[in-house]
Parts: C-alpha cells; structure tokens; sequence
C-alpha cells in the first residue's frame, strides 16, 4: 500500500469541543489550565471539560461493585469509583427523580428541568390536556435532553408548540404543514419526533417536501411555461414517486432524480418562449438541438419530458437521443491505495465518514445507497468476530482492517442521544429522529477532504471487474448486469466475454 498521503487531501479538524481557556489554575486530571475551577475534589481543582465527563460517566464502581455514577479518577485500576468509593462528598441525585448526573438547574437534572418548561409552556391554556401531556413526554424521551432544553430556546419553536398545544394546530402532518413558511425546519423536526414515537403515521419527508417545492417553483412561471411543466411534474414524477414509495423504500433518490429533471425542463421552456415566443407543443427539433449544444451536459435532463411529450401527444416531433458521457474518470490504483490507507488509519475525518468512504472505495457503492444502509445489513460472527455485509444478492466480507473500523462505528454511531434513539435501524442516523443520514452530507464531507467521489467509485468498480465475471460484481454489489457489462466493456476488461458453461460431471 502507497505509503503518501492521497493527493488533494484536505484534513479536518476531529477534536471536539470548545478549545479551552487559559488560566492560572491548573486542572488535577487533564493538566491544563483553566481560567478556574469547576470544583475541588479529594485529587485537587476539576476544570470545567473534566467535570462534564466525570458527571456523565455511568457504570459498575470496581469497588462497591454498584451500578451508578462514576466521577471518580478514571486512572486508578479498574476504572472510575463512585463519589462515596473516591471520597466525593458532593451529592449527584437529582432532587426529583433522583437520578445521578450533572445537576442543570436548582439541584435538579436536565431531565427534570426541561419536563419543567414545557409544562409551563405547553400546559398554561392546552385544548387537550392528553395530548399537550403526550408532546411533552415525547419531547423529555431524548437521551440528551438538553439538546432539547437548546433547541426549544427559539422563538419560532415556542410558537409552533405552543400553537400544537393550544389547538391552533392540529397535531397532524396537514398542521404541521400550515406552519412550513415560517417554522419549516422545527415543524419538520417535531414531525419527526412524532412519527418516530408512534403519534403521527408514516409520512415520507422527502416525498412532503417535493410536493411543496413543485407548486413553488410553478409560482413564478408564466402560464405557457407553468402548464407543460405542472403536467409533466405531477402526472409523470409525483404519480410515479408516490406509487412506489414505501417506508422501507424513502423518496430520496428518485425525487434528487426528478428535481434535476423538472429544473432543467423549466430552464428550456422559459428561455423557448421569451426567446422565440414558443411553447412545448409548437417546439422544433432545431430548438432542442441548439439548447443542447451552447450549455453544460446538465441539459440532457430535457430528454425524459420529450419522452412524456411524446407519450402524451404534447410533441411528437422532437427526438432526443441517451446522452453518453466523453470521458470516464477514475482514480489511479495507487491514489485509491492511498485513500483507503488514510480513511482506515488516519485522522483527516471523523469516523461515520470515514466508514462511508471506504464503502465507497472498497465496495463501489453509491453515498446514495451508502446514506440508506440498515444495520440488518451487517452481520458479525459471534465466534470468530468476522463481519459481513449485503449490498445485493448475498452478504460480503469486510477484510482488515476495515472490521475494526466498521466495529468502532457501530457502538459509537451518531445522532442516538438528540433524535433517534439507541434502537435506530440506520447504519449512519440522521440528525431527525427515525431518518437516516442526509447523502448530501456525507458526500459534502467527503468532496471537502480532497476525495474525487465519481472516480474513486469507477476505479473500485474496475478493480472487482478485473478479477471477477461482471454477473458476480452485480450480484455482489447490488448493480444491475446492465451497469456491470457497460463499466467491464468501458474497462476494456476480458471478462465482458464471459459465458457462463455447465460442467460435464
């Protein structure tokens, strides 16, 4: 393996927290210094960082052997003591409901305090006590509760609750909708919330929004534009999307699909008709001709609402045929080498990201499909530790040092404690309850650290194709034989001449 970094690497920073303070007080755990100190225990002044993690530090005490919290000094052997084990005189339960932690606000914990506001907030006037009772028992069921405490501090948060709470707005997907002008992320936030508890029925987010972005973008239009566009993004993309859409099966790539397609439809028609004064039924092949050829290669989305044109007597005279792209990147062997390296061992990213990228680079698998893995997909042998993975037909294995990697993942993955909980079903969670990572996300991530996304999925591909008949790669990776036979030939690679034999016994 390339013993150099990857070229165009870009690290970031994966330090979390704020930097800390300088000071005249030096810290009896970490030994830095600090502006003052949070508390002083039997081993000498706690800074602040130290004395968030002693109070958020739960588990077995080595020495009482009780189940509880564990500030004490985490070097001694056998871990951290409980406060009575480590001489801490100081008393952690919480006046309330007496669990132990860091206490949020007059002896209380951030459970507690935060079951406090919204009950001031949400049971002061309530249409329907039960169901103010159950937002706000949804909203306490946080693991960090005080993201939530953070987040309900806005003013347009306070609203929307308040209006649920009231009955202004119908705890439904219809209220919640009403308020997408002036609150959208926090209704689409407390929609989640509710759908992941069971009080709202499934309602795809990605599906929702599409709606709402079509009858935005016809706003403007004029009407010769609007009504080919309208038709074509209702009666072709919507119906479609709608009728296969599933909770299992989300929206997202084929509305990513269909907003590139109806952007760039409106794009061609509004310059048709304020350059030519044309519309969809009365355009010209020598139009289309000539808006293909003067822009980027984005315009060959026209083609599939020529196709619906076609089918639906609007135009049957314009022909456009499948755009083939001129140049294939791929990333060198050796860069790809490289890249791995850095995803599996280096520090350039954090982990969840790292995990998908080297999905990427080792598998050939679309971030799309990456975003929307499960964790049912993974398998681990419980004697031998060995890891599998399914992308098609019939699970993989994960070789080293990518197991380890993959392991880390898994008992450490994001968003568990401010949205979902820790029985999330999606490999990478998302920061709404019950959704998976966002794609654009990790692809932004990885795009910002130098890696090339298109070229390192080709070259992976490639790399299985030289070795292995492009039936297998397909079956083995979830590509249609189609995509398989393209990339093997696109390759050059001998396999595209495979035939399959049965062998004589």
């Amino acid at each position: 393996m390339a013993t150099d970094l990857p070229g165009g690497l870009t690290p970031r920073s994966t330090t979390r927290g704020r930097p800390r303070t300088t000071g005249s007080v030096q810290c009896a755990r970490c030994g830095r210094s600090a502006g003052k100190a949070r508390v002083t225990w039997p081993e000498g002044k706690i800074c602040g960082p130290c004395f968030t993690v002693a109070t958020r530090t739960h588990g077995t005490c080595p020495d009482c052997k009780q189940h509880r919290l564990l500030p004490g000094p985490p070097a001694k052997d056998g871990g951290p003591r409980c406060a009575p084990c480590a001489g801490i005189l100081h008393n952690f339960h919480c006046a309330r409901c007496k669990h132990e932690g860091e206490f949020y606000r007059r002896g209380i914990c951030a459970r507690c305090a935060l079951r406090d506001d919204l009950t001031a907030l949400l049971l002061t006037n309530p249409a329907d006590p039960t169901t103010a009772n159950r937002l706000i028992d949804v909203l306490c069921q946080a693991d960090r509760p005080e993201s939530i405490i953070t987040w309900k501090r806005s003013a347009k948060v306070q609203t929307l609750l308040t209006s649920v709470a009231s009955g202004q707005t119908p705890m439904t997907h219809e209220g919640l909708d009403s308020h997408r002008e002036t609150a959208g992320r926090a209704a689409d936030h407390l929609r989640a919330l509710l759908v992941h508890h069971g009080l709202l029925p499934h309602q795809d987010p990605y599906l929702s929004r599409f709606e709402a972005w079509i009858d935005d973008k016809l706003r403007p239009l004029a009407a010769e534009v609007a009504k080919p566009v309208e038709h074509f993004a209702k009666w072709h993309h919507l119906r479609r999307i709608r009728a296969a859409v599933t909770p299992d099966k989300p929206a997202q790539r084929p509305v990513h699909s269909a907003k590139q397609e109806i952007t760039e439809t409106i794009k061609f028609l509004d310059w048709l008709w304020n350059t030519h004064q044309r519309t969809a039924a009365s355009c010209t092949q020598q139009d289309v001709d000539t808006w293909l050829t003067t822009g980027p290669t984005t315009r060959k989305a026209i083609r599939t609402f020529f196709v619906f044109a076609k089918k639906t007597g609007t135009n049957m005279r314009v022909e456009i045929g499948h755009y083939a792209a001129k140049s294939r990147p791929a990333l060198p062997q050796e860069q790809r080498l490289a890249w791995l390296k850095e995803l599996l061992t280096g520090t350039s990213e954090s982990v969840p990201y790292r995990v998908a990228g080297v999905l990427l680079l080792l598998y050939a698998q679309p971030l799309v499909r990456v975003a929307g893995l499960r964790i049912d997909a993974v398998s681990i042998n419980d004697t031998t530790g060995a890891i599998k993975i399914s992308f098609g037909t019939h699970p993989i294995p994960v070789p080293q040092p990518f197991t380890e990697l993959l392991k880390q993942h898994l008992r450490n993955r994001p968003n568990l404690r401010t949205a979902s909980d820790r029985d999330s079903q999606w490999l990478f969670p998302g920061i709404r309850a019950g959704q998976h990572l966002h794609p654009n996300t990790i692809m932004d991530r990885l795009r910002v650290l130098g890696l090339d996304l298109l070229g390192a999925r080709n070259a992976a591909l490639d790399d299985h194709l030289s070795v292995t008949p492009p039936p297998l790669v397909a079956d083995a990776l979830g590509y249609s034989y189609q995509v398989s036979f393209l990339h093997a030939d696109a390759a050059g690679d001998a396999w595209s001449r495979y035939v399959d034999r049965r062998t004589e016994p």
